[in-house]
């Protein structure tokens, strides 16, 4: 899954990645490096301009909340725990069908976090107290650098109990994809701890490379058979993931030093 990441660049760096057409100054968000669900976050698409005569699609930066109302849920409390949609039957599922099919978007991030789950926390007791471990943090992200290209989908949902002209009218939301986290050895990495991002966690977000931006992006492919060609796995060895503070585990704390790389994982906690 994926229910923690970082995205800490500017829209103009965004821009220049993505060939961004078109992006509002007044919707500019702070680097967040503990984006949490329910929050604001980027995400690129392409779209007609609202209200514009030309139909044809721009590439634009926008501000979505993270996690997806369908357009046919009666409220929006749902929103919360629909933040990953699974690449494998996304076609299919009555929340995510519907958007696949025509609102797919790219949401940027830095990296995303995970934390040790599965056999070793059922094994490793505190000595003498008989309880778990804390769960150590992982920062997943690019072995080179480079922005990390989450496939996502796009929703709107409307408040009928609010007028047309009302600021909360109308909620735009989104979903991160997920696939199967990779069993091949992670590109870099500490001398000790997880060798692959499956030894952390069974699902990770999907990564589209640079060569399917477009495609996943084209509102007019709407086939299922042509766009689940692109819910493929990345090729292997791209990340790396490295242990990272626990101050992560905590929503309220943000800023760049909870990416910062330890060289071992902290006392008292797994692996």
């Amino acid at each position: 899954m994926c229910g923690r990441y970082a995205a800490s660049r500017s829209p103009e760096d965004l821009a220049g990645i993505f060939g961004i057409e078109r992006w509002d100054p007044e919707e500019t968000l702070e680097p967040d490096y503990n984006v949490a669900p329910t929050k604001e976050v980027y995400a690129v698409l392409d779209r007609p301009l609202k209200d514009a005569e030309d139909k044809e699609p721009v590439r634009q930066l926008r501000r979505l909340t993270w996690g997806l109302v369908p357009s046919w849920a009666k409220t929006p409390e749902g929103g919360a725990r629909m933040i990953n949609a699974r690449a494998e039957t996304v076609h299919e599922k009555p929340s995510y069908r519907r958007a696949f099919a025509a609102r797919r978007c790219i949401l940027p991030a830095d990296g995303y976090y995970e934390w040790v789950t599965g056999k070793q926390e059922r094994e490793l007791e505190v000595e003498g107290k008989g309880k778990r471990a804390r769960k150590q943090p992982y920062f997943v992200t690019p072995a080179d650098g480079s922005v990390f290209a989450m496939a996502g989908l796009y929703e709107f949902w409307r408040d009928k109990t609010l007028p047309d002209d009302h600021p909360r009218a109308w909620w735009v939301t989104c979903s991160v994809l997920t696939t199967e986290a990779e069993t091949a050895p992670l590109a870099a990495g500490p001398d000790e701890g997880p060798r692959s991002l499956s030894d952390i966690h069974p699902r990770m977000p999907l990564m589209l490379t640079p060569d399917r931006w477009d495609a996943w992006l084209d509102p007019a492919r709407t086939d299922p058979d042509q766009l689940t060609d692109l819910l493929a796995p990345p090729p292997a060895g791209l990340m790396r993931a490295f242990p990272i503070g626990t101050a992560v585990s905590n929503v309220r704390n943000n800023g760049p030093e909870l990416v910062k790389e330890l060289a071992a994982p902290e006392e008292g906690t797994l692996f």
